[in-house]
């Protein structure tokens, strides 16, 4: 009877870490500027999305979309040198209306992540 609670709780740890090394495989959005859903006075000037891990710069990118879906950034999407798990793209004086981001990245481990969010500038 102990030898078969030993080989289940040996399985148990097991099983444990194996999940802990699949979930942290991959990163997620931990915050973003401006917030997810935010209604903002002002039009940012940039967008920034940080994630839970480090991010592999040459497979991490981020567009900004106008309601009619086109791309409106300045194109100019990077991985932060300083700070590898933030994704920075500039964008030009927004007018008032709501925009999508759409995010695309490869975490360190090299698992793909992608998702979106929409963000609002409000009329002055």
């Amino acid at each position: 009877m102990k030898s078969s609670f030993v080989r289940v709780a040996g399985l148990i740890v097991v099983l444990v870490m194996a999940l802990q090394g699949i979930a942290q495989a991959h990163v997620f959005v931990d915050h973003a500027d401006p917030k997810v859903g935010s209604e903002n006075a002002q039009s940012p000037t940039e967008v920034k999305i940080y994630f839970t891990g480090e991010l592999d710069p040459s497979f991490s990118s981020m567009e900004v979309l106008d309601s009619t879906g086109k791309q409106i950034d300045k194109k100019d999407c990077k991985v932060d040198a300083k700070d590898k798990t933030l994704l920075v793209v500039s964008l030009p004086a927004l007018p008032a209306g709501t925009y999508k981001v759409v995010w695309h990245v490869m975490c360190a481990e090299r698992h793909k992540t992608k998702g979106d969010f929409k963000f609002a500038v409000e009329p002055s």
